[in-house]
């Protein structure tokens, strides 16, 4: 009896020292593949956080720096407000480099040119068959005002209106579901914030140097 028993407790410590190995072994492959495939909302905390790094707000400084110099700042030749819209895009077109494409809105800021360029062909296009095809507007105003009057029949929910505003101000998010938005957003937000502090260090360099520029040449002058 006692040689039965203790071969029992034997065969049942054997059993659970089987189960906290392969238990072990469980965790360590979840580990791994965990390291090795992170999760979504992983990435997206990692990708959040970069752009509130010393590194990353240099490495834009940079970029801005260089295209900043390419840019035509001439008073004389064009206006204020042309000059402040070219430093707008060049700003946002550096901070997309900086994210490398990998987000939707920075991919939407690198290709924005080239849609612009294609949409302005299109309008040309359709203004030449509008003129063309004239005696058959008629019709199709009847269509697009009741299309207008049905539209403005449905009326749109409060969360939908701030969703679909939200989309229209992150650039590549017109058209999609609220997950990507957000995603999109959060990230869009922290690049931003970064750019403001980028440009506003940029432009404390700018007035001391200017200031000390005309500070160094003021004794000479007298």
């Amino acid at each position: 009896m006692e040689q039965s028993s203790s071969s029992a407790v034997a065969a049942v410590i054997s059993t659970n020292a089987n189960i906290n190995t392969d238990r072990a072994r469980r965790r360590k492959k979840k580990k791994s593949v965990l390291q090795k495939h992170p999760s979504k909302e992983s990435r997206n905390s990692q990708s959040h956080a970069k752009w509130k790094t010393e590194a990353q707000q240099q490495i834009y400084s940079s970029k801005l720096i260089q295209a900043l110099s390419q840019v035509n700042l001439n008073p004389s030749t064009s206006s204020a407000p042309r000059q402040g819209r070219a430093v707008r895009e060049v700003a946002d077109r550096a901070l997309a480099f900086a994210a490398k494409g990998k987000t939707r809105w920075s991919r939407a800021i690198l290709t924005s040119r080239i849609k612009l360029k294609f949409r302005k062909q299109q309008h040309k296009r359709r203004r030449l068959a509008s003129s063309s095809s004239f005696s058959s507007s008629g019709s199709t105003t009847g269509s697009s005002s009741r299309s207008s009057r049905k539209h403005k029949g449905r009326v749109c929910p409060a969360v939908q209106r701030k969703v679909s505003v939200l989309g229209r101000l992150v650039p590549g998010c017109r058209k999609q579901p609220l997950p990507v938005i957000l995603e999109e957003a959060t990230d869009y937000i922290a690049a931003l914030e970064m750019q403001v502090k980028a440009m506003s260090a940029i432009a404390e360099l700018l007035s001391r140097s200017t200031s000390e520029a005309s500070s160094s040449s003021s004794p000479m002058t007298s």
